[in-house]
């Protein structure tokens, strides 16, 4: 056995007793609605942890010492680190049978749900749909208090990823939230009443906010995204007191014709090619969600998405690395000033971004230990980074990749395969633009040295619009959507289907391999947490949170949670019990645009706080039977208006109703539409009627027989499922 890993296993164990002694020691606004159940089983013993006195500020010490106090979760990814490894083991491989529903709270939405929720001495803080905060008895699931800052519903066109959100950040006694509309707000923890306001994004440009913050060093971080509907990325810095900006880096060059904000941007500036991407207002590259921290390094950590459009067939024609797109980013955190980078994916072309989870560690390397990054990106490579000066250690591919043959660690860059190249064909390519490994965290186990990743295993078809424009305030990228298109035909789509897949594997990091391997039903599967119980706990599409076991994959433990769940689980503990929750609600952008490919028979979404704790007694009402699809009504078109009309569904709909015309559950599915809603169609698609529930018109973009294309094609696909 590898004498570090052992010294590893060994630490796990000392800081279990460690903390054992600690704790001996001393849609439409409406509020949830809770259900609880007293035990009926006694729990195991275990040493009694008794309520905290007061509530403590949450502080940069309180989190870099948050091994000491296992019971909170007080950061997005629990520690500074972002490894989602928790040293609580009371349910373990021995007893996690035992977990069962201890409460669960119905949020007012339909929509999709990925926030990881922070928990404090008691109380849980977690977000929903349309960035509504919720703070919650953690014990219980009583509501303490909700926030609702009033996103406006037309926004929600925007938002490439669903009106989602991924949680806020704490910090002394104030709650932080950035909403989908481009604001940061700051909230007092014990009432819920607003602190402070500022707005992080322009009004006037198509932004939205859907990650969480972060708070390092009396500073409020934030990223945006919005890259595919053409804005430029930056990161920000805010006081934590007064919400005043204190710095902002830019990833990408702005106006040419104007000063670079840095040396970074300039050396930047190089790299991009002719004027397209600024002149449709903004070259992307997006920091939505990535970000970790080193106190010991004192280096800030970001990742950045890919350009607008996405395609660099249109946006930076004559080549170019186009930095700093697809890119890993080392920061000053008092000034925002660069240190280093490292870029994934140079001059960018099929949407792989390097917004993925960034996790910090500390391997064993060379005959001593070496603080590392690690990122498993969405471009099919497992990347490990030296966390001091971004040196590239090791690049491997952790799911089938075709677009290279891998990455040349000398001059750090993939080794790209000539035949993936779709500048003159379109080419079959994998992975797809929803990547090998997408906004889904990881976890590691210190215990083991493994490494936990969500994948994804999907083909498709890139090749590049020849007809591209750009659309102010649409999605833009620059392929022909229709190649990747499945068949209408049920059977022939449903063929179609079978390649595409999901997976939980533990990844080596070390030697370089997966070590096991768990296949799942669907390909968009939940984020990852991992406890000093040998276990990972992990959400999938199929409707149900399961239990691993961290060393084998064997799964020990899974309960029925009635919808998709994406969001990652965490665990906590209250007085002598340890608690694992996790927000449930099937959403996102797979949800949205994956139609067939996202659609699990029978699977509904609803939105729910689930938690579990061992002989817990509450159970979920039942869900009610889907309808059936209604008649569609009679239309009379031509072969060829059809053909016109799945383009034209496939550009301007698919996105947010579903490949295919299948709605996978979170937005309306067109081919359920009632003879009234047919009756206004015109309205809606192209006058914008619906524009203040998020659907905007088409009017500068569509006609009249544009959007009767788009309905024949509609109803073609109401009776092709029928």
């Amino acid at each position: 056995m590898n004498k570090t890993l052992l010294w590893a296993g060994v630490s796990v164990a000392i800081m279990a007793a460690v903390v054992a002694f600690v704790l001996m020691s001393g849609e439409p606004p409406a509020s949830p609605v809770a259900v609880e159940a007293t035990d009926a089983t006694p729990a195991p013993a275990q040493p009694a942890t008794p309520a905290p006195a007061s509530r403590r500020p949450v502080s940069g010490p309180r989190i870099e010492r948050a091994d000491f106090e296992p019971r909170n979760w007080m950061t997005h990814g629990r520690t500074y680190d972002e490894q989602r490894f928790s040293p609580l083991d009371r349910v373990n491989e021995g007893n996690v049978e035992s977990l069962a529903l201890a409460w669960y709270v119905d949020l007012p939405t339909r929509r999709g749900l990925e926030a990881t929720p922070l928990v404090v001495d008691g109380r849980m803080y977690t977000t929903g749909a349309w960035s509504v905060v919720y703070a919650l008895d953690a014990a219980t699931g009583e509501e303490l208090w909700t926030y609702d800052p009033e996103v406006p519903r037309s926004h929600g066109a925007l938002a490439c990823c669903d009106v989602v959100n991924r949680g806020v950040a704490l910090w002394n006694q104030n709650v932080y939230v950035a909403t989908l509309d481009g604001r940061l707000l700051a909230l007092d923890a014990g009432t819920g009443s607003l602190v402070w306001e500022t707005p992080s994004t322009d009004p006037a440009l198509p932004y939205t906010i859907v990650g969480a913050p972060r708070v390092v060093k009396e500073h409020v971080i934030i990223g945006n995204s919005g890259a595919r509907f053409g804005v430029r990325g930056y990161v920000s810095a805010y006081d934590v007191r007064t919400g005043e900006l204190a710095w902002r880096f830019y990833t990408v060059p702005g106006d040419p014709e104007q000063p670079s904000e840095s040396q970074a941007l300039e050396r930047a500036a190089a790299t991009w090619e002719g004027d397209a991407w600024w002149r449709d207002g903004g070259a992307g590259g997006t920091v939505s969600d990535a970000i970790a921290y080193d106190p010991a390094l004192g280096l800030l950590y970001i990742g950045t998405g890919g350009g607008s459009p996405t395609s660099r067939f249109a946006r930076s024609p004559g080549g170019g690395d186009n930095l700093y797109l697809s890119s890993i980013i080392a920061l000053n955190p008092d000034s925002g000033e660069y240190v280093w980078h490292y870029q994934t994916t140079p001059g960018e072309t099929r949407g792989y971004g390097a917004t993925q989870h960034l996790m910090l560690a500390e391997l064993p390397m060379e005959g001593g230990s070496r603080k590392v990054l690690m990122q498993a990106a969405m471009n099919g490579f497992f990347y490990i980074l030296d966390a001091a000066t971004g040196e590239l250690l090791s690049a491997d591919s952790f799911v089938p990749v075709n677009w290279a043959t891998g990455v040349d660690l000398e001059t750090g860059r993939p080794v790209e395969n000539p035949g993936a190249d779709f500048a003159t064909l379109p080419q079959f390519t994998m992975p797809s633009p929803f990547g090998a490994h997408n906004w889904q965290p990881m976890a590691f186990h210190p215990g083991n040295g493994l490494v936990y990743v969500p994948t994804i295993e999907m083909p498709w078809v890139f090749g590049q619009d020849r007809g591209f424009r750009h659309r102010p305030n649409r999605w833009n990228s620059g392929t022909d959507a229709m190649l990747a298109a499945l068949p209408d035909d049920p059977a022939d789509a449903q063929k179609a289907l079978e390649p595409i897949g999901g997976a939980l594997i533990a990844w080596d990091p070390i030697r370089r391999r997966q070590t096991w391997r768990v296949e799942h039903a669907g390909a968009w599967n939940g984020g990852l947490l991992s406890t000093a119980g040998n276990l990972i706990f992990q959400g999938t599409a199929d409707g149900r949170l399961n239990a691993w076991s961290a060393t084998s994959g064997r799964r020990l433990w899974y309960a029925e949670t009635q919808t998709g769940v994406t969001a990652p689980p965490i665990t906590y503990a209250v007085d002598d019990e340890q608690y694992v929750a996790v927000m449930a609600g099937w959403g996102g952008w797979f949800a949205l645009a994956g139609g067939r490919a996202a659609l699990t028979p029978g699977m509904r979404n609803v939105s729910r706080v689930l938690v579990y704790k061992a002989g817990g007694t509450a159970s979920l009402p039942p869900l009610p039977d889907m309808p059936p699809l209604p008649e569609p009504p009679v239309m009379q078109v031509s072969a060829g208006e059809l053909v016109v009309g799945k383009k034209l569904y496939h550009d301007h709909c698919a996105v947010c109703h579903g490949e295919g015309a299948v709605s996978a559950g979170v937005l309306p599915d067109l081919r359920r539409l009632s003879q009234n809603q047919h009756a206004q169609w015109e309205d809606i698609v192209l006058n914008g009627s619906l524009a203040e529930q998020g659907m905007p018109g088409f009017s500068s973009e569509l006609i009249d027989s544009d959007a009767e294309a788009i309905r024949a094609y509609v109803i073609k696909r109401a009776r092709d499922e029928s």
